[in-house]
């Protein structure tokens, strides 16, 4: 079996140095459409190097996403990338990510599920510089054909729907090129990029980056209900539903209680189909 779900829980995780300046955070927050207006003060606070704070969704790329990677190599995991799909993210923050760092990254299969006909693993990833703890990511990788061996079937992770209106409710225009600014943050996935790939995928253009949409979700999250404060998120976590388009808009509706704020992402041009599910942001 190309998973095998006791081996790859029980290897040795891995360890890599990672590093990261202001220019890989200037060129992530470009990449999720920040910066528009250009003069706005609230802008300036993820693109000027002279009063640049950190959105925690950067974690998902600092190192280029190097957690991810030597998962899908781990020992026990033998799998077709075509068959890999980003099924959900969650972060948690220890402290503020800093501009300018230089940290260890150490990464493991946390867990493995059975989903009968898909698996699923959980490729965990803590991150720390000489301060201590900066942040724990977790990724789930569905694996399609790769379920059916008898395992757990794992925890649910659906969030029971929201009541009434919304709090707050935006729109999020997705540039035409905007993908193609993304993936110079260590996605290089030409499904992003390249159309005769994408239509080799199924898909009849190019597909905006999973992780794309997470960052934007942050960020109008951060921006609209948080007083654009970054440090006040505490952890957040999103599964995904469906794909967005370069050049389509995503609205997303909030909903606010005491520490935390749920949404929900849709495709506005394909009647709200939805994109982001079960994203929740705790917050201080």
């Amino acid at each position: 079996m190309p998973i095998d779900a006791a081996k790859a829980v029980a290897a040795e995780p891995r360890s890599a140095e990672i590093a990261w300046d202001h220019k890989d955070v200037q060129l992530y927050h470009l990449g999720l459409g920040a910066g528009l207006p250009a003069t706005d003060p609230d802008e300036l606070r993820y693109t000027l190097e002279s009063k640049l704070h950190v959105l925690p969704s950067f974690a998902t790329v600092a190192g280029a996403g190097m957690g991810v990677v030597g998962g899908l190599s781990a020992p026990g995991v033998e799998v077709n990338l075509a068959a890999v799909l980003h099924g959900g993210q969650a972060i948690t923050l220890h402290r503020p990510i800093p501009s300018d760092g230089r940290a260890t990254s150490t990464s493991k299969v946390a867990a493995v599920y059975d989903k009968g006909k898909a698996a699923i693993l959980v490729l965990r990833t803590e991150v720390a510089d000489a301060d201590g703890p900066l942040w724990t990511s977790d990724a789930e990788i569905f694996v399609r054909g790769e379920g059916g061996f008898g395992g757990d079937r794992g925890p649910s992770v659906r969030v029971p729907a929201p009541e009434g209106d919304p709090d707050a409710e935006v729109e999020r225009p997705v540039r035409e090129d905007q993908a193609l600014l993304y993936r110079l943050s260590g996605d290089w996935n030409p499904l992003h990029a390249d159309p005769e790939f994408a239509k080799l995928a199924g898909f009849d253009r190019p597909i905006l980056h999973g992780l794309c949409t997470y960052g934007m979700t942050l960020k109008a999250v951060v921006d609209t209900l948080l007083g654009g404060d970054v440090s006040r998120v505490r952890s957040y976590r999103t599964r995904f539903t469906g794909v967005v388009f370069p050049g389509e808009t995503l609205r997303i509706r909030m909903w606010h209680t005491e520490g935390r704020v749920q949404a929900t992402v849709t495709a506005v041009e394909r009647d709200d189909a939805p994109v982001l599910a079960d994203t929740v942001v705790e917050h201080a």
